[in-house]
């Protein structure tokens, strides 16, 4: 594999596509529709593509990182006509497993392969390539990627077949988003008794309910600063799709509702654009009607 191809250099893509950059020893292409995040990759060494089918025809493997399932399909569509026997495709995306896989099927019949790898953790542990990665797809063509992905991510795990990979990220960030809002009532109880949030935490790591997301949101929640590192919308989005999957699967899980009316509330009051954490402010406010 002499070449990569990146495409979308968001938050995320961009950290992403730099540890690419500084660590693959051939050329690495990069397409954005924002020409600085492509000048500033320049800069670190990759190469500018004119286009998303540019991409398709010189690279071997294409790595996409961009917001929705709307996103993900315009790309393929533009890369479809060029994509040959050989070729290997990771959109490392976070979008709706039925989209993914339809789109896998439509990259067979060019005799490429696509996997889908959407990552967990926000863009500091990007930036230091500690993502924790979740592969769907063709097992062999995730050997032969693992490298690449290693680029990005310390962690790695095959999850099965295409939408595999996706399942596990939405079911994680779910867990995640079922975390906080627990974290959010509970807090709100605390400070109703006047009991502060540093002690709240402090006296919370003394038992069973440690947890990840109280450990890593302290602060912020301390400071009430909800500077984004993974948005509200990014996880309402996230949320949306678990319920889509309820609905094809025919569960019924009365806690994701929960959690849903949380973010709908959010995007209601016009936060998100604020870090995810933000729902303390929801919950908060909701509480007291």
């Amino acid at each position: 594999m002499k070449t990569i191809g990146f495409i979308g250099l968001g938050l995320m893509g961009e950290a992403m596509s730099k540890n690419i950059v500084t660590k693959f020893t051939g050329t690495v292409l990069v397409f954005d529709i924002n020409q600085d995040a492509i000048n500033r990759l320049v800069l670190q060494g990759a190469q500018a593509a004119i286009s998303v089918a540019d991409i398709a025809q010189r690279a071997d493997v294409i790595i996409s990182m961009v917001p929705r399932s709307e996103h993900v399909r315009d790309i393929y569509q533009q890369m479809l006509p060029y994509l040959h026997d050989g070729q290997i495709t990771i959109d490392m995306s976070t979008i709706d497993p039925s989209v993914s896989v339809a789109i896998s099927r439509q990259v067979n019949h060019t005799g490429a392969i696509m996997l889908d790898a959407p990552v967990v953790k926000s863009v500091p542990a990007a930036q230091k390539g500690e993502l924790g990665i979740y592969i769907g797809g063709d097992k062999a063509a995730w050997e032969k990627v693992s490298p690449i992905l290693a680029m990005m991510g310390n962690h790695q795990i095959h999850m099965g077949g295409n939408g595999r990979g996706l399942v596990m990220k939405i079911v994680h960030n779910l867990l995640v988003a079922g975390i906080q809002n627990s974290v959010n009532e509970m807090l709100t109880v605390a400070d109703h008794y006047g009991i502060d949030k540093a002690d709240f935490h402090k006296a919370i790591s003394f038992g069973g309910a440690t947890n990840w997301y109280l450990d890593s949101k302290i602060n912020s929640l301390i400071a009430e600063d909800f500077r984004t590192a993974f948005s509200l919308q990014n996880m309402a989005k996230d949320v949306n799709i678990m319920k889509s999957l309820l609905t094809e699967a025919g569960l019924f899980l009365p806690g994701v509702n929960v959690v849903k009316n949380v973010y709908d509330q959010g995007m209601e009051n016009g936060l998100g654009g604020e870090d995810f954490s933000a729902t303390w402010k929801v919950v908060k406010h909701s509480a007291r009607k």
